[in-house]
């Protein structure tokens, strides 16, 4: 018998709180959960894979509407507009990581400017020089 988990197994092992869980399948990210005679609801191991995927999503900064759309395509096994999804997304990602990236390289250029201007590392202490000097 496949192993079954609880909601807060499946919060523990996404980090959405339980509110998101019952949100996420309110809107359909799931397909129905099944439930016990006590009403609680129980989780199989492909909707615990399904949330741990969508947390990957989320943490890959996809708008929820864009994740709505990579399930229904999932399900429906569209794969080409599974690969849509991810492949517009990856670009989006890497395009980020490129302004992040000469962000970072003006950031450094500039504190190596202070620091000069400074004199002297400011990790350390000691008197900063006037840069009218």
């Amino acid at each position: 018998m496949e192993p079954l988990f609880s909601i807060s197994d499946i919060a523990k092992q996404t980090g959405f709180s339980q509110d998101t869980i019952r949100y996420y399948e309110r809107i359909g990210l799931l397909p129905e959960i099944r439930r016990k005679d006590n009403g609680r609801r129980e989780y199989t191991k492909t909707d615990l894979d399904c949330f741990t995927f969508v947390a990957f999503l989320k943490r890959a900064n996809m708008p929820l509407k864009e994740i709505e759309r990579y399930i229904m395509f999932y399900h429906a096994q569209n794969y080409k507009g599974c690969y849509d999804v991810l492949q517009d997304h990856k670009i989006m990602i890497e395009e980020q990581i490129s302004d992040m990236q000469t962000a970072l390289e003006l950031m450094k250029y500039k504190i190596e400017n202070y620091k000069e201007l400074m004199g002297h590392d400011p990790s350390q202490s000691g008197p900063v020089k006037n840069s009218v000097d």
